[in-house]
């Protein structure tokens, strides 16, 4: 069976800045947190738990918690989510994840940076729609905010 056209959500920006740059900003915790409105409690480890609070206006109450599936030095950052996972009365731990990659590439005088996020199919169908149409708006924004905070 193939994964239907909402299985996967794939953006992709071009940042002025070497790789080695865009790497720093996603997986140091401390820059992440600042781009992307969460503060972590701890660094992002292969193999290993974050958790953090979000620090986005109206989010706040919210916790976020990803599981590190891969640290490929300025080549590729993995994790599992729970996607929009935003009901503080739900516990959203026995559903399915989904698998968010950035990938990094010389492009130029920059570095291309593609986020793709797979995996909705999976989710149960009560939310599986409301959390695409979440998060693909999400990545637009996130992507935006790695932009502007490594662009200046």
């Amino acid at each position: 069976m193939s994964p239907s056209n909402t299985d996967r959500i794939e953006k992709q920006i071009l940042v002025r800045a070497p790789q080695a740059r865009v790497w720093r900003a996603l997986t140091d915790a401390g820059e992440f947190g600042t781009w992307f409105r969460v503060k972590l409690d701890g660094p992002f480890v292969q193999g290993g738990r974050t958790t953090g609070h979000i620090t986005y206006p109206g989010y706040e109450h919210l916790r976020m918690e990803v599981q590190v599936e891969r640290l490929e030095p300025e080549v590729l950052f993995a994790f599992h989510w729970h996607p929009a996972a935003v009901d503080p009365k739900v516990d959203y731990a026995s559903e399915p994840t989904t698998l968010v990659e950035f990938r990094l590439e010389a492009a130029g005088e920059g570095t291309r940076v593609t986020v793709a996020e797979s995996g909705f199919d999976r989710l149960p169908a009560n939310r599986r729609d409301e959390a695409y149409r979440m998060n693909e708006g999400g990545w637009v924004q996130q992507m935006g905010n790695l932009q502007h905070h490594v662009d200046g």
